[in-house]
């Protein structure tokens, strides 16, 4: 597939995927006429590494264990060093803080939408 196609299956801008493509996360295969050409799988690879990515990743840690995700959001990892796993614990730790923010800050908002919609409908009547 073309790049306009990927881009519309992954809701993803082609300026990002010749991004994603500059950082070797993926790969595109070259047409005669210079036009990149997708392989099916990558419509999967690209909503994994815009999964990690907004999990908080950076794209040099998501490149070392893409080889790992051979199959759609399950990542194995065999050979693991201490480093890579330090890493990932550390990168662990700060997606849970940001999901406990996350969450404050969702509880608050749907409070305050609770509490404008109880006095809105206490002004009706």
């Amino acid at each position: 597939m073309r790049i306009g196609e990927l881009s519309d299956r992954t809701n993803t801008s082609r300026r990002l995927l010749r991004y994603y493509e500059e950082q070797g996360l993926i790969v595109a295969e070259r047409c005669p006429n210079g036009y990149r050409a997708y392989d099916e799988r990558f419509v999967d690879r690209v909503l994994q590494i815009r999964g990690l990515l907004d999990a908080g990743l950076p794209t040099r840690i998501i490149k070392q264990i893409l080889p790992c995700l051979d199959k759609p959001r399950v990542i194995y990892f065999p050979d693991a060093t201490p480093e890579m796993l330090t890493t990932l614990e550390t990168e662990l730790e700060q997606m849970n803080r940001r999901i406990e923010c996350l969450t404050r800050n969702r509880d608050a908002v749907a409070g305050y939408l609770e509490s404008v919609r109880e006095y809105r409908g206490s002004d009706i009547g």
